[in-house]
């Protein structure tokens, strides 16, 4: 791996949240975007009112402006990765309590104790399979240990192929930071590692 920076989102990031969600995060035609990953930090409601405006505004511009003012109001939490001072991937991982959606049931009735969840990857093509994940997921762990959490957890989907739709990560990607599969439900993985 290159020289690859992680940074925790902040405000003063906020432009290079938005020039790769906007130039780099899905460039390659993946069909989840267009996505600026406010999902995860959104009720029912507010996804209901979003998606009533994509076709009066457009998917992705409707979505931006979302994402604008939760970033502006510190909803959405997560890394950025940099090649120099390009944004080439996302991280969306925060306390577990703080998702509304994205956090699978069985793993808010599992929890054990004070939690940073991982719910969503993004790596801008051409730098896939370069071990961003893994750094993401080492970053989380230290910042989550010296805020005094007690785990880390993701939600690996099981698949034996790569699936275009999977934005958790794979078994292996967790197993290979440390994690151990700690329950599994309707093909979907509590993978935790305990601080």
């Amino acid at each position: 791996m290159k020289d690859i920076i992680i940074k925790k989102l902040t405000a003063e990031l906020k432009g290079d949240y938005l020039d790769f969600f906007d130039n780099r995060a899905f460039s390659d035609g993946n069909p989840n975007g267009p996505c600026y990953c406010t999902s995860p930090n959104q009720d029912e409601e507010t996804i209901k009112q979003m998606v009533s405006e994509f076709q009066k505004n457009g998917v992705k511009k409707t979505v931006r402006k979302y994402a604008v003012d939760m970033l502006d109001r510190g909803i959405i939490k997560g890394y950025l990765a940099f090649d120099d001072d390009l944004s080439i991937g996302w991280c969306n991982a925060a306390d577990i309590d703080s998702y509304k959606g994205f956090v699978p049931d069985f793993a808010r009735e599992n929890k054990c104790g004070k939690t940073i969840a991982i719910v969503c990857f993004e790596i801008a093509p051409g730098y896939r399979g370069k071990g961003i994940a893994s750094a993401f997921i080492e970053q989380v762990c230290i910042d989550a240990k010296a805020n005094g959490y007690v785990a880390v957890e993701g939600y690996a989907q099981i698949s034996e192929t790569r699936n275009e739709f999977d934005f958790t990560g794979p078994v292996h990607l967790y197993e290979k930071a440390g994690f151990s599969q700690v329950m599994e439900r309707n093909g979907q993985v509590i993978m935790r590692k305990v601080l």
